[in-house]
């Protein structure tokens, strides 16, 4: 999942969590499809951020999955040797996984 500004919502992603109000009214569910008038009521509420599934929007000096967990190997590369080190990276590995698929 992703959160991405509510501008940069195209038809045809869908929510991942509901969107609220400031006072916590729900305005749209979780699993919604989002289309042009619904992206146009979001925004003539003032919504400015959503939460879509999967990661469809680019963003410029994002690291790629396969960079993060590069990046997760190489920090924990001098503590191979230590078990509850390397369990904790690969759960961490595990957590970057889950939270770029959906």
């Amino acid at each position: 999942m992703q959160e991405i500004l509510s501008a940069q919502a195209d038809e045809g992603m869908v929510l991942a969590k509901d969107v609220e109000t400031p006072e916590g009214r729900v305005l749209c569910g979780k699993g919604t499809v989002l289309t042009a008038n619904l992206i146009a009521r979001l925004h003539k509420m003032d919504i400015i951020y959503i939460v879509v599934e999967g990661h469809p929007v680019e963003v410029k000096g994002e690291k790629s999955l396969k960079e993060e967990l590069e990046d997760v190997e190489k920090r924990f590369s001098r503590v191979k040797d230590t078990p509850p080190l390397m369990y904790l990276m690969k759960q961490l590995m595990k957590k970057l996984v889950e939270s770029r698929s959906s």
